[in-house]
């Protein structure tokens, strides 16, 4: 069985490491250049796992890769090292939204829990999304309010391009001399969970929006 020492994110940055090394290579750059691309490749992948054993450390090395196939095989090797998004079930979710009673997680086949960085579903009857993530072994979740106008912008958790909405969700703050105060904050979210998961090279923008709202 293969060690899966790796998470979502991580997977997708070495991906990304991997195709800016392959456009350097298109672009005939002189020998001394592209050598310096794949050893700041290399660097920022190792920089990324502090604790990786020596043997990780060689399976993520980028500087033997000399063709495309070469490219293609290096990241279908990584997949089966990266870990599944832990199983969420409905005590779970009704635990996390105590407010929604009628609420119901999807069907598990919805997600693919090995291409993960978040769990992510959208209510169209109520406008709704619902936001799982994972923190020292704990599940959170946060729900918001969405925009039913979706429209091209950069989403604030992968930080491209793509289909988003305005999301909005109420934070638990409170003022001891205002018990009515709430606050409320929003951002851009991308429409599709799934190619955001597949887009997310880290997880600061997603934790700092999750950590916020659930700031008490």
């Amino acid at each position: 069985m293969s060690e899966r020492f790796m998470e979502n994110h991580q997977f997708n940055f070495i991906r990304e490491q991997v195709e800016i090394i392959r456009d350097s290579r298109k672009k005939s750059l002189p020998a001394s250049v592209l050598q310096a691309v794949i050893d700041l490749a290399n660097a920022k992948i190792a920089y990324l796992f502090p604790d990786a054993t020596p043997s990780q450390l060689a399976m993520m090395d980028v500087s033997t890769l000399k063709t495309d196939e070469s490219y293609d095989v290096f990241i279908e090797g990584l997949r089966p090292h990266v870990r599944s998004f832990p199983q969420v079930t409905e005590p779970q979710v009704k635990k996390m939204f105590p407010k929604q009673k009628k609420l119901r997680l999807p069907d598990a086949t919805s997600f693919n829990v090995n291409r993960m960085s978040y769990m992510s579903w959208n209510d169209l009857r109520s406008n709704r999304k619902y936001i799982v993530c994972e923190k020292n072994h704990q599940l959170m979740g946060i729900e918001l309010k969405a925009s039913s106008n979706a429209k091209k912008n950069i989403c604030a958790f992968c930080n491209q391009f793509a289909e988003v909405s305005y999301c909005v969700t109420i934070t638990k703050a409170k003022q001891a001399k205002n018990p009515d105060y709430y606050k409320a904050i929003g951002t851009y979210i991308c429409t599709d969970s799934a190619s955001c998961n597949e887009n997310m090279t880290n997880l600061d923008a997603l934790m700092t929006f999750v950590e916020t709202a659930l700031k008490e």
